[in-house]
């Protein structure tokens, strides 16, 4: 019987960086664990990566079927085998042995967690703000195409949060899928990815149907390390693939009028004890 279970979706990606993660996953030593690789790649040449542990298994879709979709293959399964509490991950992260260990204490001890994320950081120790209140069209579109910077930054203290110091367990709305771990009881109510988003904002989807009913936490006492790029920041086709979701998740929970979120997001700086003017 599996405690916690895990996915990560490949992509061409190199076996080193690959390698790193999947040794991250397995350092735990209190928790029986399974991983499911899920490769999207044009070849099966990282099926080689099944042979560091034979925990590991290694599902190939010859063809590239998106994110969310590649992973709920993984949390189906895991659904399947009545594991507990399912971790995605993305390949550019890594982490020490204490990490997984501590984030399943604390969900044991607290019941009403869909998700929790740990600290995240850059390579160079440097604080990632990926704690976020539910995106208005403003914050997508304007925060990337915008030329004032003064404008974006001041935005980005209330949008990410920043005011906050990230310093503390807190309940937040928008959480990034670079690492969700995830109870799977929780996923059977809400559902899982949405498979209409290929990629970008299917995290912000399903962490706001979790949002909704249980609570999803940043939790700063353990951190990973995730070698961020942007990479639709300089990708024409990535970032394509940002526009065409973007446009999928206001048409789905509201453009300008989205009053949920409203109440989500005033509720959530009202708990962080949000002052007018932190943003400045």
């Amino acid at each position: 019987m599996f405690q916690v279970s895990a996915s990560i979706v490949l992509y061409h990606n190199t076996e080193r960086e690959i390698e790193k993660v999947i040794n991250s996953f397995f350092k735990t030593s209190l928790l029986s664990v399974k991983l499911y690789l899920i490769d999207n790649s044009s070849n099966c040449n990282l099926k080689i990566l099944k042979k560091i542990d034979s925990r590991i298994e290694y599902i190939y879709n010859d063809a590239n079927i998106g994110y969310g979709k590649a992973h709920n293959i993984a949390i189906r399964k895991s659904i399947e085998k009545n594991i507990p509490y399912h971790i995605v991950l993305n390949p550019d992260i890594y982490f020490d042995e204490n990490v997984i260990d501590e984030l399943y204490r604390y969900m044991e001890n607290n019941k009403s967690i869909g998700n929790i994320i740990p600290e995240v950081l850059y390579p160079n120790g440097k604080k990632q703000y990926l704690c976020k209140l539910l995106p208005t069209p403003a914050d997508l579109i304007f925060r990337r195409f915008m030329p004032l910077k003064k404008w974006k930054d001041k935005r980005n203290k209330t949008y990410e949060l920043r005011f906050s110091r990230y310093n503390k367990i807190m309940n937040i709305p928008s959480l990034s899928g670079c690492f969700m771990f995830l109870r799977n009881d929780v996923l059977k109510e809400v559902g899982l990815f949405d498979e209409n988003i290929f990629m970008y904002l299917e995290d912000t989807d399903l962490n706001r149907r979790i949002h909704i009913k249980y609570k999803t936490i940043f939790y700063p006492k353990v951190s990973i390390v995730h070698e961020y790029g942007k990479e639709s920041y300089v990708n024409k086709k990535l970032l394509g693939y940002h526009i065409k979701s973007a446009i999928y998740y206001f048409t789905k929970w509201g453009w300008i009028l989205d009053k949920e979120r409203d109440v989500i997001n005033n509720n959530c700086l009202r708990e962080l004890n949000y002052k007018k003017g932190e943003d400045i």
